[in-house]
């Protein structure tokens, strides 16, 4: 029987007068028309604004703003001329204090509400740069013919296509206030159609662009891309397949980039394909907080999950007497090792295991610890929480990029472990986006 085709809703072209009356966890205003809510681009509680819809489904709608009719306190002009159009960035009419404090005022609404558990006690939210503060990304890469010139950059909001960008401010300025000279070098290669994406990875001081090639390169494309590498002071790697592929133009050397942890003399290397935090000063500070809250003497012995490449783990090590890393990315749990060695720390035993699976077996999971670290992805961590019941920790500290997942979890720890909600905070990982990083300390 011949399927019937979906006919693509039309939506009302008028625009809609509301009131905001909250923000959405994704930063989006809520407001209510005729019983549904609706989720409104650019909108921010108590502004009265004009909307047209994008999007209406069965139990929510979407919308963007055509017209703020009252404005909030804290809306400010966006700095960037692509905002709007470009979907990296989805706060910047907002001021840069005030977006920290309505993602803080999200977290302890998603305590309350997914969590059922209260917040007694708030660290004040590390604030660091709010420009060019990324160095980690994976942009997108499109030929377009009928333009007759490379995209580079990020998606369109709420849309597949790239957008038409000229430079990023979020971006380290190595590579976000040169997209057009990147996006014309790559124009001129014979593989410009069969380049999807560039992973980019910028060190305290050497910046990595790993292109994603579909078919080799000819031998004019390499001089070209040398010539840009040794130009704009970048290393330039090319990856045909996956990310264990990466390596750097025929004829130049490997660069390895590498950030410091000055307050406890540390230094790490990675591959541009690895996880790193993309805000290097937020992370030092986030370090600096979660030992100064641990209060580590030699007689703790510490279990760091979702440890990655030891981010945690070695500053741990640094006062703890001994520490365990556990990550599910083998590459990762090597490229630890590496690092351990790297800065002569000898007290950390590294381990990979699927954390979202059964661990007991494992004879790490067999031991007792004093501490727990947990620092997991955007799914969080209740897989691996049951376990906490053997190992007994006093203290949990937990690092999260997903104040769902966090609240969530949270609610398991006090409700069915026994744990405390003591203290949390958020921590300005990522201005100018919808996403927070937060920290929870937990105690029996």
């Amino acid at each position: 029987m011949a399927q019937r085709s979906r006919k693509r809703k039309t939506l009302p072209t008028e625009a809609v007068n509301a009131t905001i009356k909250s923000l959405a966890h994704d930063g989006r205003g809520v407001t209510h028309v005729d019983g549904k809510a609706v989720f409104v681009d650019d909108a921010l509680p108590g502004e009265e604004v004009e909307f047209i819809y994008t999007d209406i489904r069965k139990d929510y709608a979407e919308a963007k703003v055509v017209a703020v009719l009252s404005k909030a306190p804290e809306r400010v002009e966006p700095a960037c001329a692509h905002y709007g159009v470009c979907g990296g960035c989805s706060f910047q009419h907002v001021e840069a204090q005030a977006q920290i404090s309505l993602k803080q005022g999200l977290l302890l609404e998603q305590f309350t509400r997914i969590g059922k558990v209260a917040v007694s006690d708030w660290w004040q939210p590390l604030i660091g740069p709010h420009w060019g503060y990324r160095r980690k990304a994976r942009m997108g890469v499109k030929y377009v013919a009928k333009k007759e010139r490379v995209l580079v950059g990020f998606r369109e909001r709420r849309q597949q296509f790239l957008a038409e960008i000229e430079s990023c401010k979020v971006m380290h300025p190595l590579v976000g206030e040169r997209l057009m000279a990147l996006s014309a070098v790559i124009g001129e290669l014979t593989i410009r159609d069969k380049i999807p994406q560039i992973e980019v990875a910028i060190g305290d001081s050497q910046c990595v662009l790993a292109i994603r090639v579909l078919e080799p390169p000819s031998s004019e494309d390499i001089e070209k891309l040398r010539a840009y590498a040794h130009e704009h002071g970048v290393s330039i790697c090319l990856q045909p397949k996956g990310p264990d592929t990466i390596k750097p133009l025929p004829g130049e050397p490997e660069v390895i980039p590498s950030y410091a942890l000055p307050d406890q003399g540390l230094a790490f290397q990675f591959k541009p394909a690895m996880f790193t935090q993309v805000n290097y000063d937020i992370n030092r500070q986030m370090i600096n907080r979660v030992l100064e809250t641990m209060a580590l003497t030699k007689d703790d012995v510490v279990l760091d999950l979702f440890c990655g490449l030891g981010n945690f783990t070695l500053p741990l090590a640094t006062q703890a007497g001994s520490v365990v890393g556990v990550e599910g990315d083998l590459p990762l749990v090597e490229h630890a090792k590496m690092n351990a060695r790297l800065n002569q720390i000898t007290n950390v035993e590294f381990y990979a295991a699927d954390l979202s699976k059964d661990i007991a077996l494992h004879p790490w999971a067999q031991r007792r610890y004093t501490k727990v670290m947990l620092d997991p992805s955007r799914a969080g961590a209740s897989e691996v929480l049951p376990h906490l019941k053997l190992w007994q920790p006093e203290l949990i500290m937990y690092v999260s990029c997903n104040p769902s997942t966090l609240a969530r979890d949270a609610g398991i720890l006090v409700h069915e472990l026994g744990y405390r909600l003591v203290k949390a905070g958020v921590m300005d990982m990522f201005p100018h986006t919808g996403h927070v990083e937060s920290m929870a300390l937990f105690c029996k």
